[in-house]
């Protein structure tokens, strides 16, 4: 996280994930030690929708409709992708470096999960999902584990848990936004 500075794609490629548990949004089952959080909402019904939904899921459309904006090395769908979700202005903002860690583009679920990289306030991962349930509502879902990693997020204690909690419903408006166009 910097700021006055803007963290470097190719410099990111190589760099570790800033946590071990690779891929536990995937499966649900989130690893201790952490705080959690999931975030589900309706946003909208039938196929077309869910479609609409899926694109905008898997071409970053939550985080860029919450307006960060994103610099990547290729869609959401793209494991191994590396993005910086920047909050306010590129040189004077604050990066939130990330690695897509898995990608599900096929089917009725579609998503994709992000890893925190070195720079990230946080330490863990979020995982952005839309289903396309039996009875034609789609749905889109926000699961996150995360710690604090840079002093920022330590001293903001309950503030920082608010913050992601508002994002994660911010990011469910973006996805009902994208539907509707």
């Amino acid at each position: 996280m910097g700021l006055f500075r803007t963290a470097d794609l190719t410099e990111l490629a190589a760099a570790p994930l800033t946590y071990p548990d690779a891929g536990a949004t995937r499966s649900g089952r989130m690893p201790g030690g952490y705080d959690h959080l999931e975030r589900s909402g309706v946003v909208g019904h039938g196929r077309a929708a869910f479609e609409r939904a899926a694109t905008a899921v898997l071409d970053w459309g939550a985080q860029g409709g919450v307006g960060f904006a994103v610099r990547s090395t290729g869609p959401a769908g793209e494991e191994g992708a590396v993005a910086v979700l920047t909050a306010g202005r590129p040189n004077l903002g604050f990066d939130f470096p990330c690695r897509v860690v898995w990608a599900q583009t096929t089917g009725d679920e579609r998503g994709f999960g992000y890893g925190t990289l070195p720079g990230h306030p946080e330490s863990g991962e979020e995982s952005f999902v839309v289903s396309l349930r039996p009875n034609g509502e789609v749905v889109f879902t926000v699961r996150a584990f995360s710690r604090p990693a840079a002093l920022v997020a330590r001293f903001g204690g309950p503030l920082t848990r608010v913050a992601q909690r508002l994002a994660a419903e911010a990011y469910i408006v973006a996805i009902r936004r994208a539907v509707r166009r």
